[in-house]
């Protein structure tokens, strides 16, 4: 597999024309792709910003050549499977070969707002499996102009089908950060998205992940890896900091975050986030040979596709020295 340097769309962060242009801007800079998270609400206020993904990606499908899709949107509780399986086929039918989906398990911050009940983990992972069961399901039999239903445990689905399918369905690519998930990943998905972490522990997610893909007679090794990764740069290490402490706290917390509902939760609980806390979670540097050593470990790691995020809001400038000074230097 070639190597993918993508650009992380931060609609958390900004208004959805200026998502656009810089994703535009990104690929002119030598970044090959896009990954859009689907929030309903951004982590903390600061942030101030909160589009709807699908509208976006289609937008992104029209100003840029790269693949894209979301990373990551939950099929539980927001969407039912269908829905997002409706989502994705239209998107993957409109710009063929370029749309992956990329699945989770959800966070409170967005589940919460259709006043269910919120479930332990392993429910959450539980119904993540059962809708990508409904996906496939509706992936399948809609090629074959087919109708499908399905009754389970969290979701019923009446007899139906897709009208509308592209050439190939999208990759299903599901998100974890755990051993048990990385192997039913590798059992049922089609690629493992992961964010930036030790790499003893990548490590080991890929381990899970092969394991379960043998399980299913296929091969590890030409299944796509990707790996999304929040990091810190401007001119000075200082500015660099206060980037990552005003815009991108959430990723100084050392605790699960998927049980908190509200931004101004996550902005109190910022007021206890400390630069220390940082180390070995996010890099913050001013020197780009910084970041591209430790965008190297991952590759050489083995990802196949990596998506940036600088969270602070000086995007044009980092695009312009990144493109220039960390993304020709990467190799495979």
């Amino acid at each position: 597999m070639t190597l993918t340097i993508g650009y992380v769309a931060a609609l958390e962060q900004f208004h959805p024309t200026e998502v656009v242009d810089l994703a535009a801007l990104a690929e002119a800079h030598g970044f090959t792709g896009v990954m859009a998270a689907d929030h309903f609400q951004p982590w903390v206020p600061a942030q101030g910003q909160s589009a709807f993904v699908w509208n976006v990606l289609t937008a992104l499908g029209e100003r840029t050549s790269g693949d894209m899709g979301p990373g990551v949107t939950a099929p539980i509780f927001r969407w039912h499977p269908a829905m997002v399986a409706q989502a994705s086929a239209t998107l993957a039918a409109m710009y063929p070969g370029r749309h992956w989906l990329g699945l989770g398990s959800g966070e409170a911050l967005n589940e919460h707002i259709v006043a269910q009940y919120w479930p332990e983990a392993p429910e959450r992972i539980n119904r993540m499996f059962e809708a990508i069961d409904v996906i496939k399901k509706l992936f399948t039999a809609s090629r074959q102009g087919k109708d499908v239903k399905h009754s389970g445990t969290y979701y019923k689905l009446e007899s139906t089908r897709l009208w509308t399918m592209p050439p190939q369905p999208p990759e299903i690519l599901v998100a974890t950060g755990g051993p048990v998930t990385a192997k039913r990943a590798g059992r049922v998905a089609d690629g493992l998205i992961t964010v930036g972490a030790p790499l003893e522990k990548i490590d080991m997610l890929f381990g899970k992940f092969a394991d379960g893909a043998r399980e299913s007679g296929r091969d590890p090794d030409a299944m796509p890896k990707v790996l999304q990764v929040h990091l810190s740069w401007a001119p000075t290490d200082e500015e660099a900091l206060a980037n990552a402490m005003t815009q991108w706290p959430n990723g100084g917390m050392k605790f699960p975050k998927a049980d908190i509902r509200s931004p101004h939760d996550f902005e109190q609980m910022a007021r206890l986030v400390r630069p220390e806390d940082f180390e070995g979670r996010m890099v913050i540097s001013s020197d780009p040979d910084v970041h591209r050593a430790a965008l190297q470990k991952y590759v050489d790691l083995g990802f196949d596709r990596i998506y940036l995020h600088n969270v602070g809001r000086n995007q044009v400038e980092w695009l312009e020295v990144f493109g220039r000074e960390v993304l020709p230097k990467l190799k495979r």
